[in-house]
């Protein structure tokens, strides 16, 4: 019991330590979402009733609460290692499965609702694009150009055939000669690449929870047992 006690005790430290990274990772990427250029450039522009910046807000905030749960199992399951404290133990586990229980919605969100979040994203450029082809005075032109200088992007395919007068006066020299790049298409592909990293932090930080959840239930065990252990057969002088 002892020999299988240290060496959960081993793998829970080390995985300690992994989630702690972990949720270092979580609160990086999160600060960086929504208080990345392009992000907020975004977020700034689109009017209320889009959904995009209640979608940029809640990832956000959730992402930093997601964090902070992580950390904080980190902590008491190295501290439950250390000093063999059940109670440590109990919270440590306890810790692992609320950040578990707000993993797994979060990953379902992920692939139920990528492409709101796409759509959101696009229907921003979308109007603005829209108001400035419409006016060319509008003040919505300076909203324009930071974001093609942001995405290093030219205007977009248009129906109108129109849009040659827009580019030239919003987009960034050296696009308009060398024929920029559809920003739709520039705005699609740089979320994928975000998502995509998103999705993997969170498969990575799903299979780490559940193995702390072990880790701690095993190690609330091998404490219990071994104190039970450790008292038998044992006599007290009156």
């Amino acid at each position: 019991l002892r020999c299988g006690m240290r060496t959960t005790k081993c793998q829970l430290l080390v995985t300690s330590l992994c989630v702690m990274l972990l949720g270092l990772s979580v609160a990086t990427l999160s600060t960086v979402t929504h208080y990345g250029l392009h992000f907020t450039l975004l977020s700034n522009i689109s009017l209320e009733s889009n959904s995009y910046r209640v979608i940029h807000h809640a990832a956000f905030y959730f992402g930093i609460c997601l964090s902070m749960t992580l950390i904080l199992a980190a902590l008491l399951s190295s501290a439950a290692t250390v000093r063999e404290s059940q109670l440590l133990t109990t919270m440590g586990f306890f810790c692992f499965a609320l950040a578990f229980c707000g993993l797994i919605p979060a990953a379902c969100w992920r692939y139920t609702h990528s492409t709101e979040v796409e759509d959101s994203m696009m229907d921003v450029y979308d109007l603005v694009y829209e108001e400035v082809r419409r006016n060319a005075s509008s003040f919505r032109r300076h909203e324009l150009t930071a974001i093609h200088e942001a995405f290093l992007c030219c205007g977009k395919r248009s129906p109108f055939g129109d849009t040659a007068n827009v580019e030239t006066k919003t987009c960034p020299s050296s696009q308009v000669r060398n024929a920029g790049q559809d920003c739709l298409q520039e705005i699609r592909d740089f979320l994928k690449k975000h998502m995509d990293f998103v999705s993997t932090l969170l498969g990575i930080a799903i299979g780490f929870t559940v193995y702390g959840m072990i880790l701690t239930s095993f190690l609330w065990f091998s404490i219990h047992f071994s104190s039970n252990l450790d008292r038998k057969g044992k006599y007290i002088l009156r």
